[in-house]
Order: structure tokens, then sequence, then C-alpha cells
């Protein structure tokens, strides 16, 4: 059996990563990299200040007291909507396929 699964890959593996797989010359792409890396990391603080915190929060109105949930998770779904939505737009290169007229029919 193995460990629990690790999500804290290191920002430097994943931009190496998505750098390999677009077209390095097209600033658009390029841009796009380090919007989606930018994204990763203000998640990953959110994270650490939600686990530090804890996922409710308990708020004092004058008398009265009540429990919600930590705002940040309603911004951390946000991010990750915006992650998920630069992925979607990539246009990554796909070395290993070659094509040719035959695979069309």
């Amino acid at each position: 059996m193995t460990g629990p699964l690790r999500v804290d890959v290191g920002i430097d593996k994943i931009k190496d990563s998505l750098m390999s797989r677009i077209d390095n010359t097209d600033p658009v792409e390029v841009e796009k990299v380090g919007r989606y890396l930018k994204h990763i990391e203000m998640y990953r603080r959110m994270e650490r200040t939600v686990r530090k915190e804890g996922v409710s929060v308990t708020t004092e109105n004058g008398s009265q007291t009540f429990v919600k949930s930590h705002p940040l998770l309603n911004e951390m779904n946000k991010v990750n909507a915006s992650l998920l939505s630069i992925e979607k737009s990539f246009n990554f290169i796909d070395d290993d396929e070659d094509y040719s007229a035959d695979d069309l029919i």
C-alpha cells in the first residue's frame, strides 16, 4: 500500500512541465503559464490560512454568535475555477503523434 497522495508539487516542476508542452515562442501561451502559476501560489496561500484557522469561523455580532464557513473557501473555489479555465485554454504541443491523410478516413 502506498502512502497518502502528495499534491504539493513544486511550482518549478509545474512550470517546467507546462513550458515543455507549449510553444515557448508564443507570448500568449507563456503568459498563461505565468498566470496559472500565480493562481496556484494564491490557492496554496489561502489553503495554508484555512488549515491554520480552520474551515469554520465564529462571528460575533453584538449579542449574536454564529459559526460560518471560512470566507477563503469561497475564494479558493473561484481560484480553482480560474485554474481549470486556464488549463482548458492551453494549446499543448503533441510531439508524440504524427498524423497522415489516411488517419482522416
